[in-house]
């Protein structure tokens, strides 16, 4: 949690001083980063979801954007870098990228309040 902490701690302070908040930033940036929005093939807060189903020589499967709200920020950071398995590249900074896994966490958070 620390470490969370020390990675978001120059996007939040960057953000005071706007006319947006942080978490207004953050998700309009979740839903449409350039062009095709997160929440479209990984959830309306990281969860995962299925993207289609199809069939390829008589089988039947599906392409799946998975969870991604639970990943070290690390992980989270290389994965958005890297084009792989239908995932685009966005271009991201690293101030974007931030505010990205910003929001995610915030999202699971009040999921997980809710749901007590």
């Amino acid at each position: 949690m620390r470490s969370i902490l020390l990675v978001l701690l120059p996007f939040y302070l960057l953000a005071q001083s706007s006319f947006i908040t942080p978490m207004e930033y953050a998700s309009s940036l979740y839903k449409n980063p350039r062009g095709i929005g997160c929440h479209r093939c990984h959830g309306e807060f990281g969860e995962g979801k299925i993207v289609a189903k199809y069939e390829h020589k008589n089988e039947k499967k599906s392409f799946i954007g998975p969870v991604i709200n639970s990943m070290n920020f690390n992980d989270f950071f290389n994965s958005l870098n890297v084009r792989k398995n239908g995932m685009p590249r966005y271009f991201l900074t690293q101030q974007e990228i931030k505010a990205l896994y910003f929001y995610l966490q915030e999202k699971k958070t009040e999921s997980s309040l809710n749901v007590k």
